[in-house]
């Protein structure tokens, strides 16, 4: 992680589980780390799991990445605030419970893919905007599922578009490729599939049989995303996928 060293790093939904794991463990690797998320007074409280010496290493910015007009303007904003975007961990994402099929579900399911989707390409684009006037090494990290690669039916009720939004993630990491080699700066993009991830993407309805489930924690993720950035610039880890052990899909 030495690459990266005082340089920018944005995180989406960082307020909780894997997003504030990973600017955690990026501030204390020296990173300019800056933690997007609605809740943002939630991200400016990780600063106490900080050491004194490194808590100014992490900013709290609200942004709601459903929002492209909130994207355009915050990323603009930390563009020239902080000198550029080295990394972006495309972290932010949600999970509805409602059948595909259901009368009357537009809410729930357009809410899923202009955050799971959506907020993914946005984000990027911008992200990229950043990194190509710069013309430093850049990295772009895309949380995504194993539910972006494999579907499975839950124990009970229905994930709706989720897996859809994952498998889209999947492939928009692919086309991220393909398109920044054509740069001529040195961009990589990495898909970190994690399997069950103890957070609160889950209703509280669902910790009880969530509990009794083999499951990563938001750390391990946190870890992984290290591992990734700390590779050499001739290395490319294109897709990552993590199970708890155990895990039966």
């Amino acid at each position: 992680m030495e690459q990266w060293k005082n340089k920018v790093a944005v995180v989406t939904g960082a307020s909780a589980g894997i997003g504030a794991a990973v600017v955690k463990d990026l501030a204390k690797a020296g990173m300019i780390t800056i933690g997007l998320a609605r809740r943002v007074e939630r991200v400016e409280a990780l600063k106490k799991d900080l050491p004194p010496n490194l808590q100014e290493n992490l900013h709290a910015v609200k942004c709601d990445v459903s929002k492209e007009e909130d994207i355009v303007r915050v990323f603009s904003e930390i563009d020239a605030k902080f000198n550029g975007i080295d990394v972006l961990i495309n972290n932010a994402g949600i999970l509805r419970y409602t059948e595909l099929i259901k009368k009357d579900n537009s809410v729930p399911v357009r809410k899923v893919i202009d955050t799971n989707v959506l907020g993914v390409v946005f984000c990027t684009r911008e992200a990229y905007k950043s990194m190509e006037k710069h013309g430093r090494n850049s990295h772009v990290v895309h949380i995504n599922s194993i539910a972006g690669h494999n579907l499975f039916f839950p124990p009970e009720g229905s994930f709706n578009i989720y897996p859809a939004s994952k498998f889209a993630v999947t492939a928009i990491t692919e086309i991220h490729r393909q398109e920044f080699i054509k740069s001529t700066h040195h961009i990589k993009v990495t898909s970190v599939s994690p399997g069950l991830v103890n957070t609160e993407i889950f209703l509280p309805e669902h910790k009880e049989m969530i509990s009794k489930m083999p499951a990563l924690e938001p750390e391990d993720i946190s870890q992984s995303i290290l591992y990734v950035l700390g590779t050499p610039p001739r290395v490319q880890v294109h897709e990552l996928t993590i199970k708890p052990f155990g895990e039966m899909y």
